[in-house]
């Protein structure tokens, strides 16, 4: 049996390159499976649509490796690969995606890719937001303990305890798998609070949580006032000193149990996060079931530890229901995130030593056991030709962290960027493929050139 190794390929790349043409590719790196998502695209005005590769809160400089209409960046405007079926969705208050003109001039190759996957024998799933239903709404957006909505995101996700988008999810599924019901799975993409931004890590105190909380057996009020009270001291109230132990890496881990232990209330929290994000992959799991049977395969993309105690991803909790997880190794965003992070602080808390800050961002993310960082311009995003500043040893403990948190029952297939330079990426894909992991996953397929493709090849084979 071959070792697993998935690509996710965007639609554009398809009609770009068609069909045969990308799976030739994938065949050459020694692909097992393959991830698209329901979409088509095509060029647009400048404003129009999207910007690709996405700009990730105006901080990226990111460029296709692999052109979109002759160009490594630009704009693009986009439609459902199908028809969706409008009688899926009275039972709830979203509905679903628009068919539009894309659709009807290119949506019919997506099946075909589906179809070509399938007969090469490879795996194909969807990729799919986890809880972002199309015109996400104010009221299912997830709050702040002061009730306000976060001011600062990089990713547009629901609250995963929303009854609204509870009901998409079902009444999504199942349209997808009517249109394409020869699909080996799903890939749910953020099942969990993403955490980029120093806001969205205070993610969910909304009403519908208070509601979900008290229901299953959590306290909400101490907690929303204990975490509130750290969001408070984070935003004005830090000094020096509070940041002197967290600036060791192993101070620094002391610091965070003991953090824990000095209120319950913060513990809970965090407990209620992994309960909330289990929960929603039952409802996934659910729908995937009913509407597909039981051997469709549910693959969750999810955040490393320790970022999963702010999104709340619990490994053991979604071995119930997946058969697989990606953790992902986007050494390019936990860069950026001490940047991201380190800069509110900086800015909401005066006098503050910006190498302390950058030393506990640092060691708080676990991005190694010492950094010589003297200020947050020595994280931030890699340019294109740039190596991602995040050592081996931090990337195989994470690996390592989730392995044993998933136990054996459920496959853990991290999934490597390929942004970056062809040595590095080749670097950071080596690494879990040499790991004790059961297999990889590569995003995305523009930003594997023709020398990513070979090298990854030469490795895999």
């Amino acid at each position: 049996m071959k070792r697993f190794l998935g690509i996710t390929v965007l639609g554009d790349f398809i009609l770009n390159e068609g069909v045969e043409g990308v799976l030739d590719n994938l065949e050459k790196c020694g692909a097992t499976a393959v991830a698209c998502n329901p979409t088509v695209t095509a060029p647009s005005a400048e404003g129009e649509g999207s910007f690709q590769p996405p700009s990730d809160a105006d901080s990226s400089p990111r460029l296709f490796d692999r052109p979109l209409w002759g160009k490594r960046e630009l704009w693009v405007r986009s439609g459902a690969s199908y028809e969706p079926v409008e009688e899926f969705y009275r039972d709830t208050s979203y509905a679903p995606r628009r068919a539009n003109d894309l659709t009807q001039a290119h949506g019919s190759i997506i099946g075909q890719f589906i179809d070509g996957a399938l007969e090469r024998g490879l795996e194909v799933y969807l990729q799919v937001g986890a809880t972002q239903p199309p015109g996400l709404r104010d009221e299912d957006r997830p709050r702040l303990p002061g009730g306000g909505l976060p001011q600062d995101r990089m990713a547009d996700t629901g609250s995963l305890a929303s009854p609204a988008i509870r009901s998409y999810i079902r009444a999504y599924v199942r349209d997808l798998l009517n249109a394409y019901p020869q699909i080996t799975g799903l890939r749910p993409d953020w099942p969990e609070y993403p955490c980029y931004k120093l806001d969205e890590a205070f993610q969910d105190f909304g009403p519908q949580v208070r509601v979900w909380a008290g229901e299953h057996g959590f306290d909400f009020e101490p907690i929303c006032s204990a975490v509130g009270e750290l969001y408070d001291t984070l935003h004005g109230g830090l000094k020096n000193t509070d940041l002197e132990d967290w600036a060791s890496p192993e101070r620094g881990r002391f610091a965070l149990v003991n953090a824990l232990r000095g209120s319950a209330a913060l513990a809970e929290w965090l407990r209620l996060k992994a309960a909330l994000s289990v929960d929603l992959l039952r409802e996934w799991r659910a729908a995937l079931t009913a509407y597909g049977g039981e051997d469709k395969k549910l693959s969750a993309n999810a955040f490393m530890p320790p970022y999963t105690l702010f999104t709340g991803f619990d490994f053991a909790g979604a071995a119930e229901f997946c058969s697989a997880a990606s953790p992902k190794l986007y050494t390019m965003h936990w860069s950026a995130m001490v940047e991201f992070w380190g800069r509110v602080l900086m800015e909401r808390n005066e006098g503050l030593d910006e190498r302390l800050v950058v030393r506990a961002l640092a060691h708080l993310f676990d991005l190694g056991d010492a950094t010589d960082a003297e200020g947050l311009s020595d994280y931030g995003y890699p340019a294109p030709d740039e190596p991602h500043p995040v050592p081996d040893g931090c990337q195989l403990r994470k690996i390592a962290q989730v392995r044993a948190a998933a136990g054996p029952e459920m496959a853990i297939t991290p999934l490597v960027h390929g942004y970056g330079p062809v040595n590095d990426v080749v670097r950071r894909f080596r690494l879990v493929a040499e790991s004790g992991a059961d297999g990889v996953w590569i995003n995305r397929y523009g930003y594997l050139g023709d020398d990513k493709i070979e090298a990854i090849g030469a490795v895999w084979h």
